[in-house]
């Protein structure tokens, strides 16, 4: 499935899809910080022959109206569902909103159960896109509840009474990466958030709070996922 954020707050659209992997892994997420971008990635994604089933998109752009962008992107794709997602609570939008369908309007800064809640609003007409056996969403909710601890595949499956191997597989399988790789770029993706929103915090504390228990490996694996290393992701300060 693919999903389309589209926010021109880097740490919004980092939050979102922060809080998005952690419940619903295999989606593919992309982001857009103004409304020019977000058309451009429809566009090619047509060209490749595929589509986007959902974007969550701001009302407030930068030289033009979000709720614009929204009919051009259902001109575009006209199975698109949309959530809007804004700090601002206009009755005109709403109405607008209405016009156009949209599965929710959530008002910031979003709250994560509210979040899914809506989510959830389009799982109810596309059951397709919740594929999960409930062991592999045992294991990720797993991951999402202690990945500052030390983790093992092999451990969980004690845990949940299954065969290692077969809990391996099915992991992979239904994912789309090994255990070990969704850990570590599920811990990444925390320290991603962190390093924007907790800019007091040493490096060495942003790796500790998620999960590393070294700063060099913690360094290492982010600068080989996100092609910078972490300081200098937080200078940019960019998703």
């Amino acid at each position: 499935m693919n999903i389309l954020l589209l926010d021109d707050e880097p740490i919004e659209l980092e939050q979102l899809e922060l809080l998005i992997h952690s419940h619903f892994p295999t989606w593919n997420i992309y982001k857009a910080l103004f409304g020019s971008k977000a058309m451009e990635l429809a566009e090619d994604m047509i060209k490749d022959g595929k589509q986007f089933q959902l974007a969550l998109m701001d009302i407030k752009l930068p030289g033009r109206n979000g709720l614009e962008v929204a009919e051009k992107l259902k001109s575009l794709m006209p199975s698109l569902e949309i959530i809007i997602v804004s700090a601002f609570q206009n009755f005109d939008y709403a109405k607008q909103s209405i016009h156009l369908k949209v599965i929710d309007y959530l008002v910031k800064p979003v709250v994560e159960r509210e979040l899914i809640e809506s989510l959830h609003l389009f799982l109810n007409d596309h059951p397709e896109y919740n594929n999960h056996t409930e062991v592999v969403h045992e294991v990720i909710q797993l991951v999402k509840n202690n990945y500052k601890m030390s983790l093992k595949l092999s451990e969980i499956a004690m845990k949940l009474h299954i065969n290692a191997s077969y809990l391996s597989r099915l992991f992979s399988e239904e994912v789309g990466s090994s255990f070990s790789d969704y850990l570590l770029n599920y811990r990444i993706e925390k320290a991603k958030s962190l390093l924007l929103l907790q800019k007091n915090w040493s490096i060495q504390r942003i790796a500790e709070e998620c999960g590393f228990n070294s700063q060099h490996y913690f360094s290492n694996a982010f600068k080989k996922i996100t092609s910078c290393t972490p300081k200098e992701y937080r200078n940019k300060g960019i998703a």
